[in-house]
């Protein structure tokens, strides 16, 4: 019997500890990780899809989210910046160290949830630990990294940065641990937490393959138990037995829907 759930993969270090989930090839536009801080990670940058488009390497741009699972007393995120920024000074910043004291910082407790969009300047600080779903890019411009032996991007990093605050408004929200909602409505992916089973407004956006991302309860793919910590395909919401008291969250690619319909 073909397995739905996804394999892991794992990397642990003394600053971070990471999971992620290869992505399957009937999904293959999105990335979930689930990721724990004991350390500031780099400061860095992703690009959009028209910018790898246009320097001919195609459409390799990344949007993530992170939703917060864990929090310790103090934890941050910083995203976005405090005034702006031109180029020159982004950069004198990035070499000096001093670009960390000039981003945002956003004090996380458990349920907050920030969408990134391509070209925002981010951080994901000590103490963290959330649930990323991202377009699957490995493209990453480190633009400080405290001073750790690692590459940094500067040229290309900084050409793609926005140095401008980040819109908390528009791309913060608070995510009861019961509830259902909507996180995120494309362009790139969609992203609804469930209560129970989905209603039906949710279950039409998920016509086809999507991700089940358990966060409390059980949920049964096909004939496999998915617990939290985990991550399965389904091949439609059909294949999915939702526990009355369980709480999860759908994911899909745009794409995939899209090509439904071509």
């Amino acid at each position: 019997m073909r397995s739905h759930r996804l394999r892991q993969r794992a990397a642990k270090g003394i600053r971070i500890g990471e999971i992620w989930f290869e992505p399957p090839a009937a999904l293959p536009d999105l990335l979930v990780k689930y990721i724990f801080t004991n350390e500031a990670l780099s400061v860095q940058v992703h690009p959009s899809d028209a910018q790898t488009i246009a320097k001919g390497i195609g459409r390799q741009g990344k949007e993530e989210c992170w939703l917060i699972i864990a929090a310790e007393p103090g934890a941050k995120l910083g995203i976005g910046f405090d005034s702006d920024l031109d180029e020159a000074a982004m950069r004198a910043a990035a070499l000096d160290g001093s670009i960390e004291h000039l981003l945002t910082w956003h004090a996380v407790t458990p349920g907050d949830f920030f969408y990134i969009p391509a070209n925002t300047v981010h951080a994901i600080g000590a103490g963290v630990g959330l649930i990323e779903v991202q377009q699957n890019s490995d493209i990453t411009y480190r633009l400080y990294d405290y001073g750790r032996p690692r590459e940094l991007h500067l040229d290309d990093g900084v050409a793609v940065s926005k140095g401008e605050r980040y819109a908390l408004d528009r791309w913060h929200k608070t995510v009861a641990p019961h509830g259902s909602q909507q996180l995120v409505d494309g362009p790139l992916f969609l992203l609804d937490q469930v209560a129970g089973a989905p209603s039906p407004e949710v279950a039409a956006r998920y016509p086809a393959a999507l991700l089940v991302i358990p966060r409390e309860g059980v949920v049964e793919v096909g004939c496999e138990a998915i617990a939290p910590g985990g991550c399965a395909i389904a091949a439609s919401l059909a294949d999915v037995r939702f526990a009355d008291n369980g709480v999860c969250l759908l994911a899909r690619g745009c794409n995939e829907v899209e090509l439904l319909h071509t």
